[in-house]
Parts: C-alpha cells; structure tokens; sequence
C-alpha cells in the first residue's frame, strides 16, 4: 500500500505532461490544417517526373516501332 504513495504523484507528474504537450500543440498550430496532409499524400505531382530521365522517355516503349 506504501507503494501508492509513490505511484500518485508519479501518475500526476505524467499526466500533468501530458496536458501540457498538448496544450502547446494545440497553440502552436499543430492542428489548423488537419485535411491539407492528407490532400497532399494522394494528389499527383504531373509537372515534375519522378526521375531526372524520366521527362524524355517516350511513353508507347511496349509498342513495337
């Protein structure tokens, strides 16, 4: 049982962290645009290839000539 005075405070310290890494994410911004990463992770980039080469390879190479 003596264990528990120990372990109050312990639990009481973390979670007092805990609020407060949140409340600083919360007033650095960390949550102002939560659907522009996940727009950005399944839009397509056409203007830029995904390889330096890429841009000159033609695009019928399985077709014979």
């Amino acid at each position: 049982m003596n264990i528990l005075l120990y372990l109050i405070p312990i639990a009481l310290l973390l979670a007092g962290l805990g609020l407060a890494a949140f409340i600083w994410s919360l007033k650095s911004g960390q949550y102002d645009d939560l659907d522009g990463a996940a727009w950005r992770a399944i839009m397509e980039d056409d203007e830029f290839p995904e390889e330096p080469g890429e841009a000159e390879k033609p695009k019928d190479e399985d077709k014979p000539a």
